[in-house]
């Protein structure tokens, strides 16, 4: 009997467009990651909790240091799970800054929680905790703080306000893979942590997400809601759920086999993108001394910022006589240093949160009833830090003198606006 013979595995060779002078050289996906989708595939390994799925499980609860860690297909559903994980269901209300991504609280949404919008503080836009602490009630259920852009929360201010009050937090990471606070990693020092793997994250499966956790309940509940038909691969540590294996409640958020084989290869290269990207953002915030109407991000002490996903610094229109940050923005654009507006839109002023949607129908959810909404004015910090954002670029590996070159443009920028 004649053996069909294995096709020849193809080399492949990335292609790419001209580069500008001076330009990133870094590329977020290369051969090595095509080769491990090429090998998976024709080894059928393409659903289910397989062997690379869980080798990159285990070397992403190393990173976040947990005790526990599962892949899910995306970074909502990373956050559906660990808000079921924690209980909270209808009735309950969620406290979350309104300057984040729409999909940290739509998850919420659709366990029937309400929204509570809180202030960031202007000068890191971060979750302010002052005004997280102004907001519980006892209807609060739970605390979801974002590392936005890679910046880190004040975490022992959050994490005493939780303590005390008996309210879980969770941490959103999505964009602030590799960070840390006081030398632990994010998702580690909340009860759980959620991360986005999509495809312009520092560390992308094209598509999925990650939950972690150190606490035997929340994990067990986040599996139950999300791993149908794998969840007595994940080796549950308690007998609690014993005989909802392997079904769970028969919901499959479950990650793809091949997303997880790139994200293995990109999670190698994690240290090498966040040194890369540190390196020019410490000297493009070195060079704004010298420009006195942009500012740097107050870190809080002990964080240590990673993953990048984005570059805001604060606009001081006072400085350049209260001209509009519009302006601004064309005469940085105008003079080669590529930037930006606010990045996000502020979640209570966008129509679903200000004025609610009946989102189960026959006037039921948490955004009906005796939903208030919210108008401009009802979070002034958040909306006058809003307005002052300035966003630069982000570079990994970016060719010799080029962080120096693209703060001289900025200062260039600047001064073209400030002879107006």
């Amino acid at each position: 009997m004649k053996h069909k013979a294995e096709p020849k595995r193809p080399v492949f060779v990335q292609t790419e467009g001209p580069r500008a002078a001076g330009d990133d050289r870094w590329r977020q996906v290369g051969e090595e990651e095509a080769q491990v989708a090429y090998r998976m595939t024709f080894d059928n390994e393409l659903s289910g909790g397989t062997q690379t799925v869980r080798e990159f499980e285990d070397e992403f609860r190393k990173l976040c240091q947990t005790k526990y860690c599962m892949s899910v297909c995306n970074g909502s559903s990373a956050l559906y799970a660990a808000y079921f994980g924690v209980g909270l269901g209808p009735g309950d209300e969620i406290i979350c800054p309104s300057y984040t991504w729409i999909c940290t609280m739509g998850p919420a949404l659709l366990l029937g929680a309400r929204p509570v919008f809180c202030e960031i503080d202007p000068e890191t836009l971060l979750a302010d905790p002052a005004d997280i602490r102004r907001r519980i009630t006892p209807r609060t259920r739970a605390i979801v703080v974002v590392h936005l852009w890679g910046w880190v929360c004040d975490m022992d201010a959050i994490m005493e306000i939780g303590r005390e009050r008996g309210i879980p937090v969770i941490e959103d990471c999505s964009h602030a893979h590799g960070a840390r606070y006081k030398g632990r990693p994010v998702g580690s020092i909340g009860d759980v942590g959620a991360f986005s793997l999509q495809g312009s994250k520092p560390v992308s499966a094209g598509e999925g997400g990650m939950v972690v956790s150190n606490n035997d309940e929340y994990f067990e509940r986040a599996v139950l809601v999300s791993q149908c038909n794998r969840m007595g691969g994940l080796d549950l540590v308690t007998t609690r759920y014993a005989e909802y294996q392997p079904l769970g409640l028969g919901m499959k958020f479950r990650s793809h086999p091949l997303g997880m084989g790139i994200a293995l290869v990109q999670l190698r290269k994690l240290d090498e993108l966040n040194q890369g990207r540190r390196q020019w953002v410490e000297t493009v915030e070195a060079g704004l001394a010298e420009v006195p109407c942009l500012s740097p991000l107050r870190r809080y002490e002990g964080a240590e910022p990673a993953g990048f996903y984005g570059f805001p610094v604060m606009y001081d229109a006072g400085a350049l006589n209260g001209l509009p940050r519009e302006r601004l923005l064309e005469a940085l654009n105008g003079a080669g240093a590529k930037a930006g507006g606010s990045g996000y839109p502020l979640l209570h002023l966008l129509p679903l949160f200000a004025r609610g949607f009946d989102i189960f129908t026959r006037n039921r959810g948490p955004l009906c009833g005796d939903y208030a909404g919210y108008q401009r004015g009802d979070l002034p910090g958040t909306e006058g830090a809003h307005d002052r954002m300035v966003f630069l670029r982000v570079a990994t590996d970016p060719e010799p003198a080029l962080a120096e070159r693209y703060v001289e443009a900025i200062k260039a920028g600047v001064a073209r606006v400030s002879e107006l």
